[in-house]
């Protein structure tokens, strides 16, 4: 049977005002954080590493039903320095490649 898997797409923007040579997407690693700390709760389980896709960055989150995914999802929307635009494909581990599936606009309304 096939698990609920959430793509979250974020917009690969530089913030506003970031210092010269700095590193353009500090937002990155926060997510990585956040989603492992959801992790280490038992929230969610990262379905497979974060990468660059076109004009976004995806993480893939899985473990949990799609509400409790998608209201995770949403969190990592309202992260301090994540760009706007950012929204999710409801998928499964059964996809022959991300970017398909259902499209959910976050942060959740």
């Amino acid at each position: 049977m096939a698990s609920t898997v959430v793509e979250i797409h974020v917009p690969l923007q530089e913030p506003p005002g970031l210092p010269e040579n700095a590193y353009p997407f500090p937002w990155i690693d926060e997510i990585d954080e956040f989603l492992f700390e959801m992790e280490q709760q038992g929230q969610t389980k990262v379905f497979d590493d974060s990468e660059e896709f076109g004009e976004v960055y995806v993480f893939f989150i899985t473990g949990a039903d799609e509400e409790a995914l998608l209201a995770i999802a949403s969190r990592v929307a309202d992260l301090d320095g994540v760009p706007k635009g950012v929204f999710a494909m409801v998928t499964d581990d059964q996809a022959g490649e991300f970017g398909l599936g259902r499209r959910v606009d976050l942060p959740l309304t």
